[in-house]
């Protein structure tokens, strides 16, 4: 594309337009200044500490074609959880934007750069080396909603088979201009947002800021963006916000996708009754590079369906001996392709728990139909022992998104001494709504089976996320 068509756009940036010969001499600028101020060997990890920006993007590719390996890290990480990665895959530099600097000039053992220092004319040309397939590519550390977070090992072979995947079924073309709104860390944002669309040519609208959401809105319609990729928190306040009549006749959107975390259904309904563009739901996990389902965009949807695999890729659904079940059971759902990583750095006892016979066990309860569409139930390490049977927190909460003013829900379980393990649920409010405990219960009582119905209902004004928006329970058991 950069030899054939360097005038066209590639970055949209607030006022700027990127095209992809600049960006082509961008990543050449930053390589070469990396190459001089650190020197490196192939392979080497390297740190990227930046927040959105097209500068990411120069570092990403700067870094790969130099033969290292890069390392993105969660922005809103803390000195010592960034200090955890650096020292797990042994960083030999770190590249932070100013906006990080205070962060990353507390950790150690590392050679830091500023953003700045590669933002600038280069002396020398930089040297760079053709990858093979199976060499390391990225490594995303997960976001440790379950413990401390290991790195997942991607190879340049993993993200091009997800990729290729992702083109066939996106219907990719380089008229299309996708959205980039949530952090670049982010796999789902990697492989989605940037390698995708720059490979077939297509154009990044990248979001400065969707706070407030309104001015995203307008960038979105200015840019003449296609596809608005997203997670549930955004189309959840999507479907609640008021959008003046006007704004659907110019918004040039063709599809809404949905990843990272589980889309209630009832955001999914009230979307369709509200835009004139599909909302779909994909499945994936950073270990996959990331995408494995994903709903037909000609075909098929069904409600509460992740979709079926992306070509190239297969999914089944084992029991507890690792043996396939049959359609409408459920169990674990394992997953096989040329998008599977390698395995965790430095972590030989978890790569032969979730790496095992050739299939990627995802730790997700799920089940399929007879058509293949992948149903996901919850967590395997989140389901609950209730009275002996078992109770996926997913059910419950679809339960509770169902009440009118309720924005936000999550249910973990809490041990009582006499009646053992019992669901506990988190709930916070749309704007402007006051929510009533006992109403709530009522809705439950009259949906769930006694024993799936919470013991407990708790409001909060927000619950606790991650950075890349999935509700982290971990910081709501600390509640009880």
């Amino acid at each position: 594309m950069v030899r054939a068509k360097p005038r066209r756009v590639a970055i949209y940036w607030g006022d700027q337009r990127i095209r992809y010969g600049e960006l082509a001499a961008n990543i050449v600028r930053f390589a070469a200044n990396l190459q001089s101020r650190s020197p490196f060997q192939p392979q080497e990890r390297i740190g990227v500490f930046v927040k959105n920006c097209p500068e990411f993007i120069y570092l990403l590719y700067a870094i790969l074609k130099s033969g290292a390996v890069a390392v993105p890290i969660n922005t809103f990480l803390k000195p010592p959880e960034v200090q955890h990665i650096i020292d797990d895959c042994q960083i030999s530099t770190l590249i932070a934007c100013d906006q990080l600097h205070e962060t990353a000039a507390q950790v150690k053992r590392v050679r830091l750069l500023s953003l700045a220092d590669l933002d600038r004319p280069a002396a020398v040309n930089p040297r760079f080396v053709e990858p093979r397939l199976d060499d390391l590519a990225v490594i995303i550390y997960t976001s440790g909603t379950t413990g401390k977070s290991k790195g997942a090992m991607l190879t340049h072979a993993n993200f091009a088979a997800n990729v290729h995947s992702c083109i066939r079924v996106l219907d990719k073309t380089e008229r299309d201009r996708l959205t980039l709104l949530l952090p670049m860390f982010h796999s789902f944002m990697l492989t989605v947002c940037i390698f995708t669309p720059l490979s077939v040519g297509a154009g990044i609208v990248l979001i400065k800021s969707v706070q407030p959401f309104h001015h995203a809105v307008k960038e979105i319609i200015r840019a003449r963006a296609t596809i608005l990729v997203g997670i549930p928190q955004l189309f959840q306040a999507m479907v609640h916000a008021h959008v003046p009549f006007y704004v659907h006749w110019l918004l040039n959107l063709r599809l809404a996708i949905s990843g990272a975390a589980p889309l209630p259904c009832e955001t999914l309904q009230k979307f369709a009754q509200k835009f004139r563009f599909p909302l779909l739901e994909g499945y994936g996990l950073s270990e996959a590079a990331p995408v494995v389902s994903f709903n037909p965009i000609r075909g098929v949807r069904k409600p509460a369906s992740v979709g079926l695999p992306i070509p190239d890729v297969e999914v089944k659904i084992f029991d507890e001996n690792d043996k396939e079940l049959p359609p409408g059971e459920v169990g674990e759902i394992v997953v096989r392709g040329p998008n599977v990583m390698r395995g965790y750095w430095n972590h030989p006892e978890a790569n032969a728990e979730i790496l095992r016979d050739g299939w990627l066990h995802t730790g997700d309860m799920g089940k399929k139909d007879a058509d293949g569409y992948i149903f996901i139930v919850d967590r395997k390490k989140e389901m609950l022992l209730v009275h002996g049977m078992n109770v996926y927190p997913r059910e419950i909460e679809e339960v509770l998104y169902q009440f009118p003013g309720i924005a936000e829900a999550a249910v973990i379980g809490r041990s009582f001494e006499r009646k053992g393990e019992l669901p506990v649920a988190f709930v916070s409010p749309t704007p402007g709504v006051t929510l009533n405990t006992k109403a709530i219960l009522r809705h439950c009582h009259e949906r769930l089976a006694e024993y799936k119905v919470p013991r407990e209902i708790r409001i909060l004004d927000k619950l606790p996320r991650t950075a890349t928006g999935k509700i982290t329970k971990l910081e709501l058991k600390k509640l009880i």
